[in-house]
Protein backbone atom coordinates (compact mmCIF):
# COMPACT_ATOMS: atom_id res chain seq x y z
CA UNK A 1 0.00 0.00 0.00
CA UNK A 2 3.03 2.72 0.82
CA UNK A 3 3.99 1.75 -3.00
CA UNK A 4 0.28 2.61 -4.14
CA UNK A 5 0.07 5.48 -1.82
CA UNK A 6 3.32 7.32 -3.68
CA UNK A 7 2.26 6.90 -7.09
CA UNK A 8 -1.32 7.83 -6.37
CA UNK A 9 -1.35 11.31 -7.33
CA UNK A 10 0.66 10.44 -10.62
CA UNK A 11 -1.89 7.75 -11.36
CA UNK A 12 -4.91 10.28 -10.74
CA UNK A 13 -3.21 13.21 -12.62
CA UNK A 14 -2.83 10.65 -16.07
CA UNK A 15 -6.31 9.15 -15.29
CA UNK A 16 -7.56 12.24 -15.21
CA UNK A 17 -5.69 14.73 -18.25
CA UNK A 18 -4.73 11.67 -20.35
CA UNK A 19 -7.33 8.77 -19.81
CA UNK A 20 -10.20 10.26 -18.85
CA UNK A 21 -10.22 12.57 -21.77
CA UNK A 22 -9.67 9.67 -24.44
CA UNK A 23 -12.47 7.99 -23.51
CA UNK A 24 -14.73 11.13 -23.46
CA UNK A 25 -13.61 11.95 -27.13
CA UNK A 26 -14.36 8.22 -28.32
CA UNK A 27 -17.82 8.48 -26.78
CA UNK A 28 -18.22 11.69 -27.91
CA UNK A 29 -17.42 10.59 -31.70
CA UNK A 30 -20.73 8.59 -31.46
CA UNK A 31 -22.35 11.75 -30.64
CA UNK A 32 -24.28 14.13 -33.29
CA UNK A 33 -25.29 17.51 -33.55
CA UNK A 34 -24.28 21.27 -33.39
CA UNK A 35 -22.45 22.94 -30.33
CA UNK A 36 -23.30 21.50 -27.00
CA UNK A 37 -26.93 19.87 -28.36
CA UNK A 38 -25.60 16.42 -29.01
CA UNK A 39 -27.23 13.56 -29.02
CA UNK A 40 -26.23 10.10 -29.69
CA UNK A 41 -26.52 9.26 -32.99
CA UNK A 42 -24.48 5.63 -33.81
CA UNK A 43 -21.90 5.52 -36.52
CA UNK A 44 -23.50 8.16 -38.45
CA UNK A 45 -20.34 9.87 -37.93
CA UNK A 46 -18.78 7.55 -39.75
CA UNK A 47 -20.68 7.45 -42.37
CA UNK A 48 -20.29 11.20 -43.20
CA UNK A 49 -16.54 10.56 -43.76
CA UNK A 50 -16.89 8.71 -46.61
CA UNK A 51 -19.26 11.27 -48.48
CA UNK A 52 -17.40 14.49 -47.00
CA UNK A 53 -15.10 15.79 -50.21
CA UNK A 54 -13.33 17.89 -47.30
CA UNK A 55 -12.35 15.16 -44.93
CA UNK A 56 -11.29 13.31 -48.01
CA UNK A 57 -8.76 16.14 -49.89
CA UNK A 58 -7.59 16.64 -45.71
CA UNK A 59 -6.76 12.64 -45.70
CA UNK A 60 -5.22 12.64 -48.95
CA UNK A 61 -2.96 16.03 -48.35
CA UNK A 62 -2.02 14.13 -45.00
CA UNK A 63 -0.85 11.22 -46.78
CA UNK A 64 1.06 13.37 -49.14
CA UNK A 65 3.29 14.89 -46.48
CA UNK A 66 3.52 11.31 -45.27
CA UNK A 67 4.92 9.63 -48.23
CA UNK A 68 7.39 12.43 -49.16
CA UNK A 69 8.49 14.07 -46.17
CA UNK A 70 9.27 11.07 -43.70
CA UNK A 71 11.70 9.06 -46.37
CA UNK A 72 13.04 11.92 -46.97
CA UNK A 73 13.79 13.40 -43.36
CA UNK A 74 14.84 9.97 -42.11
CA UNK A 75 17.63 9.36 -45.28
CA UNK A 76 18.84 12.87 -44.88
CA UNK A 77 18.68 12.40 -41.25
CA UNK A 78 20.90 9.30 -41.58
CA UNK A 79 23.35 10.62 -44.18
CA UNK A 80 24.36 13.59 -41.54
CA UNK A 81 24.83 11.06 -38.89
CA UNK A 82 27.17 9.23 -40.50
CA UNK A 83 28.65 12.20 -41.60
CA UNK A 84 28.97 13.81 -38.67
CA UNK A 85 30.27 10.50 -36.95
CA UNK A 86 33.65 10.83 -38.94
CA UNK A 87 36.28 11.41 -35.96
CA UNK A 88 38.15 13.25 -39.00
CA UNK A 89 36.17 15.57 -39.64
CA UNK A 90 36.83 19.30 -38.76
CA UNK A 91 34.00 21.27 -36.88
CA UNK A 92 31.92 18.45 -36.00
CA UNK A 93 30.16 20.25 -32.87
CA UNK A 94 29.49 23.40 -35.13
CA UNK A 95 28.09 21.31 -37.81
CA UNK A 96 25.96 18.96 -35.29
CA UNK A 97 24.71 22.44 -33.22
CA UNK A 98 23.81 23.98 -37.10
CA UNK A 99 21.56 20.97 -37.80
CA UNK A 100 20.32 20.24 -34.75
CA UNK A 101 19.15 23.88 -34.22
CA UNK A 102 16.46 24.30 -36.64
CA UNK A 103 14.09 21.94 -34.22
CA UNK A 104 14.37 24.61 -31.28
CA UNK A 105 13.52 27.57 -33.27
CA UNK A 106 10.53 29.24 -32.25
CA UNK A 107 7.52 28.13 -34.97
CA UNK A 108 6.42 31.54 -35.41
CA UNK A 109 10.08 33.22 -36.31
CA UNK A 110 11.05 30.41 -38.56
CA UNK A 111 7.32 30.49 -40.13
CA UNK A 112 7.50 34.09 -40.66
CA UNK A 113 11.12 33.85 -41.98
CA UNK A 114 10.25 31.27 -44.87
CA UNK A 115 7.05 32.73 -46.07
CA UNK A 116 8.99 36.17 -46.61
CA UNK A 117 11.56 33.86 -48.44
CA UNK A 118 9.71 31.99 -50.54
CA UNK A 119 7.64 35.46 -51.18
CA UNK A 120 7.00 36.31 -54.86
CA UNK A 121 9.41 39.18 -54.56
CA UNK A 122 11.48 37.00 -51.88
CA UNK A 123 15.13 36.27 -51.85
CA UNK A 124 14.31 32.18 -53.41
CA UNK A 125 12.79 33.57 -56.52
CA UNK A 126 15.01 36.45 -56.88
CA UNK A 127 18.16 33.92 -56.28
CA UNK A 128 16.60 31.28 -58.85
CA UNK A 129 15.89 33.96 -61.85
CA UNK A 130 19.03 35.23 -61.25
CA UNK A 131 20.87 31.76 -61.92
CA UNK A 132 18.20 31.37 -64.93
CA UNK A 133 16.53 28.62 -63.39
CA UNK A 134 12.78 29.96 -63.79
CA UNK A 135 11.86 32.37 -66.43
CA UNK A 136 9.14 33.91 -64.09
CA UNK A 137 8.52 34.58 -59.99
CA UNK A 138 6.61 30.98 -58.51
CA UNK A 139 3.75 31.44 -56.06
CA UNK A 140 5.04 29.36 -53.54
CA UNK A 141 2.16 30.55 -51.35
CA UNK A 142 -0.60 30.47 -53.88
CA UNK A 143 -0.06 27.21 -56.03
CA UNK A 144 -1.51 23.94 -54.98
CA UNK A 145 1.98 21.71 -55.76
CA UNK A 146 4.60 24.58 -54.72
CA UNK A 147 2.46 25.20 -51.49
CA UNK A 148 2.62 21.34 -50.54
CA UNK A 149 6.36 21.41 -51.66
CA UNK A 150 7.36 24.07 -49.24
CA UNK A 151 5.12 22.53 -46.37
CA UNK A 152 7.61 19.85 -46.87
CA UNK A 153 10.56 21.81 -47.21
CA UNK A 154 9.94 23.55 -43.76
CA UNK A 155 9.42 20.27 -41.94
CA UNK A 156 12.35 18.43 -42.90
CA UNK A 157 14.59 21.64 -42.41
CA UNK A 158 12.55 21.79 -38.89
CA UNK A 159 12.90 18.22 -37.75
CA UNK A 160 16.01 16.60 -39.42
CA UNK A 161 18.06 17.43 -37.08
CA UNK A 162 15.99 16.10 -34.26
CA UNK A 163 16.03 12.43 -35.83
CA UNK A 164 19.94 12.71 -36.28
CA UNK A 165 20.59 13.38 -32.90
CA UNK A 166 19.13 9.69 -32.14
CA UNK A 167 21.44 7.95 -35.29
CA UNK A 168 24.93 9.80 -34.00
CA UNK A 169 23.79 8.93 -30.60
CA UNK A 170 23.17 5.48 -31.36
CA UNK A 171 26.31 5.47 -33.93
CA UNK A 172 29.14 6.19 -30.90
CA UNK A 173 27.78 2.91 -29.24
CA UNK A 174 29.23 1.02 -32.27
CA UNK A 175 32.52 -0.72 -31.39
CA UNK A 176 34.67 1.30 -34.16
CA UNK A 177 36.63 -2.13 -34.09
CA UNK A 178 33.86 -3.54 -36.36
CA UNK A 179 34.44 -1.13 -39.18
CA UNK A 180 38.08 -1.22 -38.86
CA UNK A 181 37.80 -4.41 -39.61
CA UNK A 182 35.63 -4.26 -42.73
CA UNK A 183 38.02 -1.54 -43.57
CA UNK A 184 41.38 -3.85 -43.67
CA UNK A 185 38.80 -6.32 -45.49
CA UNK A 186 38.32 -4.40 -48.59
CA UNK A 187 35.00 -3.51 -48.16
CA UNK A 188 34.03 -0.23 -49.76
CA UNK A 189 32.59 2.64 -47.80
CA UNK A 190 29.22 2.39 -49.22
CA UNK A 191 29.36 -1.40 -48.57
CA UNK A 192 29.71 -0.85 -44.90
CA UNK A 193 27.02 1.79 -44.60
CA UNK A 194 24.82 -0.65 -46.53
CA UNK A 195 25.05 -4.06 -44.06
CA UNK A 196 26.93 -2.56 -41.30
CA UNK A 197 25.50 1.05 -40.24
CA UNK A 198 21.88 0.39 -41.14
CA UNK A 199 21.47 -2.92 -39.41
CA UNK A 200 23.18 -1.79 -35.99
CA UNK A 201 20.50 1.18 -36.63
CA UNK A 202 17.88 -0.21 -37.45
CA UNK A 203 15.82 -0.34 -33.52
CA UNK A 204 16.87 3.39 -34.03
CA UNK A 205 15.19 3.77 -37.37
CA UNK A 206 12.15 2.03 -36.47
CA UNK A 207 11.84 4.16 -33.31
CA UNK A 208 12.50 7.48 -35.51
CA UNK A 209 10.52 6.18 -38.25
CA UNK A 210 7.62 5.75 -36.06
CA UNK A 211 7.37 8.96 -34.60
CA UNK A 212 8.08 11.19 -37.52
CA UNK A 213 5.19 9.24 -39.06
CA UNK A 214 3.05 10.57 -36.02
CA UNK A 215 3.85 13.76 -36.08
CA UNK A 216 3.35 14.31 -39.99
CA UNK A 217 -0.36 12.47 -39.36
CA UNK A 218 -0.71 15.08 -37.00
CA UNK A 219 0.70 17.90 -38.78
CA UNK A 220 -0.91 21.27 -38.16
CA UNK A 221 1.65 24.11 -37.14
CA UNK A 222 3.25 24.85 -40.05
CA UNK A 223 0.18 24.77 -42.37
CA UNK A 224 -1.95 26.54 -39.86
CA UNK A 225 1.15 29.69 -39.85
CA UNK A 226 1.51 29.23 -43.86
CA UNK A 227 -2.09 29.29 -44.59
CA UNK A 228 -3.15 31.72 -42.34
CA UNK A 229 -5.34 28.77 -41.22
CA UNK A 230 -7.29 28.18 -43.93
CA UNK A 231 -5.49 25.36 -45.53
CA UNK A 232 -4.94 26.99 -48.90
CA UNK A 233 -4.89 27.41 -51.26
CA UNK A 234 -7.90 25.66 -52.41
CA UNK A 235 -7.48 23.63 -49.57
CA UNK A 236 -4.33 22.02 -51.06
CA UNK A 237 -2.28 22.34 -47.63
CA UNK A 238 -5.02 21.34 -45.59
CA UNK A 239 -4.44 18.51 -42.76
CA UNK A 240 -7.00 15.97 -40.24
CA UNK A 241 -5.26 18.12 -37.53
CA UNK A 242 -6.24 21.23 -39.26
CA UNK A 243 -9.66 20.41 -40.26
CA UNK A 244 -10.39 18.76 -36.52
CA UNK A 245 -9.19 22.60 -35.50
CA UNK A 246 -12.01 24.24 -37.92
CA UNK A 247 -14.45 21.79 -36.89
CA UNK A 248 -14.25 22.65 -33.55
CA UNK A 249 -13.12 26.11 -33.58
CA UNK A 250 -13.43 27.94 -37.08
CA UNK A 251 -16.81 26.38 -38.20
CA UNK A 252 -20.17 26.29 -36.48
CA UNK A 253 -18.55 23.54 -33.72
CA UNK A 254 -19.37 20.05 -34.35
CA UNK A 255 -17.72 17.98 -31.19
CA UNK A 256 -18.82 14.93 -32.29
CA UNK A 257 -17.69 14.91 -35.80
CA UNK A 258 -14.35 16.12 -35.28
CA UNK A 259 -13.90 13.57 -32.37
CA UNK A 260 -14.53 11.10 -35.10
CA UNK A 261 -12.14 12.86 -37.33
CA UNK A 262 -9.69 13.07 -34.53
CA UNK A 263 -10.04 8.97 -34.07
CA UNK A 264 -9.08 8.37 -37.82
CA UNK A 265 -5.86 9.81 -36.81
CA UNK A 266 -5.34 7.03 -34.16
CA UNK A 267 -6.27 4.48 -36.27
CA UNK A 268 -4.28 5.51 -39.06
CA UNK A 269 -1.00 5.61 -36.40
CA UNK A 270 -2.25 2.50 -35.41
CA UNK A 271 -2.07 0.75 -38.90
CA UNK A 272 1.07 2.78 -40.00
CA UNK A 273 2.97 1.56 -37.44
CA UNK A 274 1.93 -1.93 -36.68
CA UNK A 275 3.06 -2.26 -40.69
CA UNK A 276 6.19 -0.70 -39.92
CA UNK A 277 7.16 -2.68 -36.75
CA UNK A 278 6.39 -5.82 -39.49
CA UNK A 279 8.29 -4.86 -41.86
CA UNK A 280 11.30 -4.15 -39.86
CA UNK A 281 10.91 -7.23 -37.93
CA UNK A 282 14.01 -10.06 -38.27
CA UNK A 283 13.40 -12.61 -40.53
CA UNK A 284 15.33 -15.77 -39.30
CA UNK A 285 15.38 -18.77 -41.76
CA UNK A 286 15.82 -22.11 -40.56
Amino acid sequence: MTGWAFIAPALILLGLFMIYPIVWSLWMSFQVGKGMNLSFGGFANILRLTKDAVFIRALGNTFTFFIFQVPIMIVLALLFAVALNDATLKFRGFFRTAIFLPCATSLIAYSTVFKSMFAIDGVVNQTLMELHLITAPISWLGDPFWAKVLIIMAITWRWTGYNMIFYLAAMQNIDRSIYEAARIDGVPAWARFRYLTIPMLKPVILFTTVISTIGTLQLFDEVYNFSAGSGGPSDSTLTLSLYIYNLTFKFMPSFGYSATVSWVIVVLVGILSFLQFLVARDRRTS
